[in-house]
């Protein structure tokens, strides 16, 4: 190795050093009156909110069979951009039922009321404080939205959601929320070896350390909302609905219905994801343009 690559490694090396004990510069306003959706995202080591332009048209009538949940969280979202005591908010359940839907008809429903989201996945979390400062002064409303969410038992944006919830010292802004929704209810895999490890006394359960650190992140969210897995009366009601929105005028007649039943046969699921792809592919078939 020569002399020049000698000095280019070292130079990389002290660079690495120094970054890490830079301060960091603060984050810029975005332009908030550019858009109602913002997407948390780090690039070039700096994190910034980037304008979302293009937002799903979902609206909360789309959304068929799931009347209560939609009802709980809707109640919430009004208080909270009323200004008025919110929980945050954890959606679990069956895939493909609506939760992230459910999420973005909200946005639709109430952005003209001052209601905003930002977009984050996992790994930024650890700036959660970061965004806080951001948006604390602001008038709006923020939804800090959080899609699919899991952990694995090492990754670090679990302890730093689960401070920012509740137990750090930097406490959520009044005007934001986190609403995040997950296939697992606690957030994290379950393992038989934790469950092995609950000790009974007497009448009592005494579980794990390991079960009790799983469940102490969800019980941290103050609304819990559960979606289920569609009956197939109401997977056919939804492909009707989205049938209807994208053009079919014949409504659920027995042909569409098999091929409706057949869909969800192939695809192994009746949800409503399913059900508005099977509509889509129906009326690219039959629809005339």
């Amino acid at each position: 190795m020569d002399k020049l690559d000698q000095f280019f490694q070292r130079a990389d090396a002290l660079l690495a050093r120094l970054e890490k004990i830079l301060p960091v510069a603060k984050s810029a306003n975005p332009d908030w009156s550019g858009a109602v959706a913002f997407r948390w995202q780090r690039r070039d080591g700096k994190g910034a909110l980037y304008p979302v332009r293009q937002l799903h048209k979902i609206t909360l009538n789309d959304l068929r069979d799931i009347a209560e949940q939609k009802q709980r969280i809707e109640q919430n979202t009004r208080q909270f951009v009323q200004g008025c005591p919110a929980n945050n908010v954890l959606l679990t359940g069956a895939r493909g039922t609506g939760k992230s839907s459910l999420v973005k008809a909200l946005l639709n429903e109430y952005a003209g009321q001052g209601l905003r989201l930002i977009e984050i996945g996992k790994d930024g979390l650890a700036d959660l404080p970061e965004i806080i400062e951001l948006v604390s002064e602001r008038p709006e409303r923020f939804i800090l939205y959080c899609d699919d969410l899991s952990f694995s038992d090492d990754e670090p944006g679990y302890q730093a959601l689960k401070a920012a919830l509740d137990g750090s010292v930097v406490a959520l802004s009044d005007n934001l929320l986190i609403y995040a929704t997950s296939n697992r209810r606690h957030l994290m895999p379950d393992y038989m070896r934790d469950n092995l490890a609950t000790q009974y006394v007497g009448d009592e359960v005494h579980p794990a350390e390991g079960v009790e650190e799983k469940i102490s992140l969800s019980e941290r969210f103050g609304l819990w909302i559960s979606f289920y897995p569609f009956t197939q009366d109401e997977y056919l009601a939804v492909a009707e609905h989205w049938l209807a929105h994208h053009g079919w005028k014949q409504g659920m007649t027995t042909e569409v219905r098999t091929a409706a039943l057949q869909w969800s046969l192939m695809r192994g699921s009746r949800s409503g994801r399913v059900a508005g792809q099977f509509a889509k592919d129906w009326c690219g078939w039959h629809v005339a343009k």
